[in-house]
């Protein structure tokens, strides 16, 4: 039985693809490499059988007609054969050291009558433009080398998120819950990181620099012109979240967890509010609008506890002076924090 599966959505990747997958291979047999080529134009798809024949039983490629990258995420978990199950971008890379102790890690929970739900490490922002990185890491917020449940977690910080990155799942847990990400739509991540929650138990934080995550290149989806762009495609993966799960009786019954899905649900809140008035147009602040609405019909209490929190204070002043004070503040917290 393979311990981890990992996939590697790829589109159009053949410039740095490679340096992904090399960094994987030590895993060795315990690693499942699932590469899948998104309906790519470039060599991409050569590049994966290349390396799908030199390491038969590890590397396994995919093809697939262009589905985005949430698609090439709901294959590698159709065809996971590992217990566990990661997401890797094509453009970024795993610490070797790192992912060696991972793996026996993940090889110690296998044994167990009932293995953990989520396992968590670090990850390395790779800033390009100024060759600088940033870890994130969770020592503040979970106990570290022992098995825990949402009981135990602490507070995060301001701008501290579980992200892609940083989670390793069960692979029957993503199962079980019915996870299906968009087609063609970006920025699916955020639910791959939300809507599984509810159903992990169990969890244990490795103090790890695993995943390192490479920011700046000019057509990144992170980017922000890219992202005000796309500013329909965040107001859609918002909405998804919102449906996903009733936030506030989840909080009423797991409290920690439940202000932990509060505090990410109005971070997306906020960040699709943003993006919609940096984009300026008249059908961007139409789905600022839209969203709002939506979330207000959904649960008006989660509307007001979202609505109010400093996070949107910000965002929701009215007016034209009002909306170039909201990205101001946006473009300092993201100079101060280095998140995108």
């Amino acid at each position: 039985m393979k311990i981890l599966s990992v996939a590697i959505p790829c589109y159009n990747s053949e410039k740095y693809m490679e340096k992904c997958i090399e960094s994987l291979l030590p895993g060795g047999e315990d690693v499942e490499i699932l590469i899948v080529d998104d309906g790519s134009k470039d060599r991409t798809a050569e590049i994966a059988d290349a390396y799908e024949k030199k390491y038969p039983g590890i590397v396994k490629a995919i093809h697939q007609e262009n589905g985005g990258h949430g698609e090439g995420v709901n294959q590698g978990i159709r065809h996971a054969r590992g217990l566990y199950y990661k997401v890797v971008d094509s453009d970024d890379w795993l610490d070797t050291d790192a992912l060696a102790q991972v793996v026996a890690k993940l090889r110690e929970f296998a044994a167990m009558p009932a293995p953990v739900d989520l396992l968590i490490a670090n990850y390395v922002y790779e800033h390009v433009e100024d060759n600088t990185r940033k870890v994130m890491g969770y020592k503040n917020v979970f106990p570290t080398g022992q098995i825990f449940t949402w009981d135990s977690i602490r507070h995060f910080r301001t701008s501290q998120y579980l992200l892609m990155h940083s989670v390793i799942y069960r692979t029957q847990l993503l199962r079980d819950c019915g996870l299906e990400l968009p087609k063609h739509t970006f920025y699916v991540d955020n639910i791959f990181v939300y809507q599984p929650l509810p159903y992990v138990k169990t969890l244990y934080y490795m103090d790890l620099n695993l995943y390192r995550y490479f920011i700046g290149r000019a057509d990144q989806s992170v980017n922000e012109a890219v992202m005000a762009g796309r500013i329909d495609q965040q107001v859609r993966v918002t909405k998804q979240m919102i449906a996903a799960h009733s936030v506030m009786s989840i909080k009423a019954t797991q409290p920690r967890l439940g202000r932990y899905m509060l505090n990410y649900l109005s971070m997306m809140m906020s960040i699709s509010s943003i993006f919609s008035i940096i984009a300026n147009t008249p059908q961007s602040l139409g789905l600022r609008t839209e969203l709002w609405e939506y979330l207000r019909q959904k649960d008006a209490a989660l509307y007001r506890r979202c609505r109010y929190k400093a996070t949107n204070l910000g965002t929701n002043i009215p007016g034209y002076q009002g909306r170039k004070l909201s990205v101001g503040l946006y473009r300092l917290a993201r100079k101060i924090y280095k998140f995108n």
